[in-house]
């Protein structure tokens, strides 16, 4: 019998929900297939929740938390989960969830580095610009930022396929030093087996994408999700027709980009034009 996947309870709070149900279902003596017989849901439910690969429901966390005696733990730990959500714009919440759940992520950005890649002083320096911003707001948004990353340290992180354009190497956010640093993170990244960076280079004279970057979310046995995004606000969607028309100028972008050796190559030396300059 394969030994269960050990799960890091603090890579997110969904994480560390799946973990205490395994532990207090561990505790009951009862296995996933009981379990989920116990509260009339799918095994396939009960696994992917106590892998940190689906957010629980309400529904499925009161169920848990009678069937394990948990003394409303469990419904503790799921409004922490959705106190962390509420802290998220409404239209991104289920993107959020949709990115935790994903084997496979594709995305084109014509912009900035995308938020799973990003430093934490590149993503500061960003949210800083925006008008009214606190400070408050700016090093909450940070921290959330950074807890979405997560999901590229976990034990079966997704497959992330990514494509800058050229102009994200050159242009300045915040500093130089902050560039450059940013720039070493992207190199450091595409050495995980997960990670994969190509740039669409000035000389494809490529126009497909240039009004705004996207996400494409594949799950074993769901529909692909896209994520596009806009001035202000994103849009979750998974119509097949929005997915195929995505999908489409997905790889369009794709066939102008740089391969990944040489697109590894371009940033290295953009790096060095930010330490001398």
């Amino acid at each position: 019998m394969p030994q269960a996947k050990v799960l890091d309870p603090t890579t997110s709070p969904v994480a560390f929900f799946g973990f205490e149900l395994r532990r207090y279902r561990q505790e009951a003596g009862l296995s996933q297939e009981k379990l989920a017989k116990l509260i009339g849901y799918s095994l396939g439910t009960v696994s992917m929740v106590e892998t940190g690969r689906r957010p629980p429901t309400e529904d499925f966390v009161r169920r848990c938390d009678e069937a394990l005696g948990a003394g409303g733990a469990l419904i503790r730990i799921k409004e922490m989960i959705d106190n962390v959500a509420a802290q998220l714009p409404a239209w991104f919440r289920p993107w959020v969830e949709i990115e935790q759940e994903a084997d496979t992520l594709r995305t084109w950005q014509p912009l900035v580095v995308p938020g799973l890649l990003q430093t934490e002083d590149y993503a500061r320096s960003i949210l800083n610009g925006f008008p009214r911003a606190s400070a408050e707001w700016v090093e909450k948004n940070v921290a959330m930022r950074v807890d979405r990353q997560r999901i590229l340290e976990r034990d079966d992180p997704p497959m992330l396929w990514t494509i800058l354009d050229e102009g994200i190497l050159g242009r300045l956010i915040g500093n130089r030093s902050i560039m450059a640093a940013q720039l070493d993170h992207l190199l450091e990244m595409a050495q995980r087996p997960c990670v994969t960076i190509q740039v669409l280079p000035f000389k494809a004279a490529s126009t497909t994408g240039l009004l705004g970057g996207f996400f494409i979310a594949q799950s074993k046995g769901l529909v692909n999700t896209i994520y596009m995004e806009s001035a202000g606000q994103g849009q979750v969607s998974d119509r097949p027709v929005d997915v195929a028309n995505i999908v489409t100028d997905y790889e369009a972008i794709r066939a102008e980009a740089l391969p990944q050796s040489m697109s590894l190559e371009l940033i290295g030396k953009m790096r060095e034009q930010w330490i001398r300059n």
